[in-house]
């Protein structure tokens, strides 16, 4: 008779949840990648933290003057009763920007005691930067861009700079563009264009991005919806310039609108590593404009007029045609199909950054304060363009490097270039799901 075998042991109850340490970072993963409940908490808690960022500005770091008491003094030109845009000037030269500057600037000047009092303009500036910021975030979350990248919009030390220490006007001109693009992707497409045209009249900057703006109401508002919408534009432009139209209308679009201008080697930001002789010389300016053109119609034909189905040379030829016709180049159904699906928050984001991105690259010449253009451009494309985090962050960490480089030198200008080079290869290799074929190209038209 066989021994009788003891029963097994029983094992004891496994622990089937993972360590601590595991669960925190899995939160943490959720939570920025905006797969929890709580993500919706980080943009209001980076917001919180910025404004308390924009008060120690203010409060430790000194106030540098470069161009406030230029503009005060040409709007006290203006104020005591001067039209003529070319005998308006200041320390820092003439006056070079849109009216709505004037408009704008007029505005500061009263509150601020003409001027002096530079610590309320601080303020003031620290509430535009805030507001920017708040609008930013507001389009990347409808663009779903995931929490981890939003960091990228508060830690900015030159973008601090620009608004509440020197109180550029670019920060008003990026307010106003990233205003327009808020209500475009909420679809409240006049107000986004007067945000836009604001924008436009403030510094011509904007201009920059017009190509994509173009094609985003194309889209969402149809071809008679965004002629009305253009001639809208045009209207804005010369309603805040009469004052000087009636006196000297050449003299303002001269100044207001000057495409000629000469830049000084001393100044730029992006192009000290070509050397001074290159920089000044009229065949790389000539080289640059070409590289615009030619990156312009790459994006229009291969990613932003895709969803219309203008995918060559020749129906993007076609297709400007029949724009000088003032002919809309799609059906009814068609322009309800690409308001419908085409014209989603995130292909309005990334078509209008990539835009200015792309005119930024090719810019004659960049001053530290277009920076307010750029810094909350390349977080978002750099994300859509589907590079790694850590890629991600680490060519922020070099574009801020760079443009905290002062003076430049021909190393900081060379990365400045080279990230907005790599940012725009990026983006056109990696960020293509916002351009479906939504309207038959021409051959599948004439097939059928």
């Amino acid at each position: 008779m066989a021994p009788p075998t003891k029963p097994p042991k029983a094992s004891p109850p496994s622990n089937s949840s993972p360590p601590l340490y595991v669960q925190v970072a899995q939160f943490v993963f959720d939570v920025l990648t905006g797969r929890s409940a709580l993500s919706t908490l980080v943009p209001f808690a980076l917001f919180a933290l910025d404004a308390l960022l924009c008060v120690g500005v203010i409060w430790k770091v000194p106030y540098t003057e470069i161009d406030w008491v230029a503009y005060m003094e040409q709007i006290g030109q203006f104020v005591a009763g001067e039209r003529d845009y070319t005998q308006i000037a200041g320390g820092t030269g003439p006056l070079v920007y849109p009216a709505a500057h004037v408009w704008v600037y007029t505005a500061l000047y009263y509150v601020t005691d003409e001027g002096q009092n530079i610590l309320l303009a601080q303020q003031i500036f620290a509430g535009i930067y805030l507001v920017a910021l708040a609008l930013a975030m507001g389009c990347y979350w409808a663009a779903k861009t995931p929490p981890y990248v939003l960091p990228l919009l508060i830690l900015s030390k030159r973008l601090h700079s620009i608004y509440m220490l020197r109180c550029f006007n670019d920060g008003i001109a990026a307010l106003c563009l990233w205003a327009a693009l808020f209500f475009f992707q909420r679809r409240y497409w006049s107000l986004g264009l007067l945000a836009y045209a604001w924008g436009l009249g403030t510094k011509m900057s904007l201009l920059l991005s017009l190509p994509a703006v173009g094609i985003v109401l194309l889209y969402g508002r149809g071809f008679r919806g965004a002629l009305r919408l253009a001639i809208i534009l045009l209207q804005v432009q010369f309603a805040i310039a009469i004052p000087f139209l009636l006196e000297n209308p050449k003299g303002y679009l001269g100044r207001a609108f000057e495409l000629s201008r000469q830049f000084f080697f001393k100044w730029t930001v992006n192009w000290r590593f070509v050397g001074e002789e290159i920089f000044l010389s009229k065949p790389f300016a000539l080289c640059l404009l070409g590289i615009h053109a030619a990156l312009l119609v790459l994006f229009a034909t291969t990613r932003w007029l895709r969803p219309a189905g203008v995918m060559s040379v020749s129906s993007l030829v076609s297709f400007i045609t029949s724009f000088v016709g003032f002919s809309s180049p799609f059906s009814e159904a068609e322009e309800t199909q690409l308001s419908a699906r085409a014209a989603s928050p995130r292909f309005i984001l990334t078509t209008v950054l990539t835009a200015n991105l792309v005119g930024l690259l090719t810019a004659r010449s960049l001053h530290y304060q277009f920076y307010a253009y750029l810094a909350w451009t390349t977080p978002y494309l750099l994300w859509r363009s589907g590079a790694h985090p850590v890629v991600q962050y680490g060519l922020w960490l070099a574009q801020e490097w760079a443009w905290n480089v002062f003076p430049s030198t021909p190393a900081s200008s060379g990365v400045v270039v080279a990230v907005m080079a790599v940012t725009v290869g990026l983006v056109w290799w990696g960020a293509t799901e916002e351009y479906p074929v939504v309207v038959s190209t021409e051959e599948e038209k004439k097939k059928a």
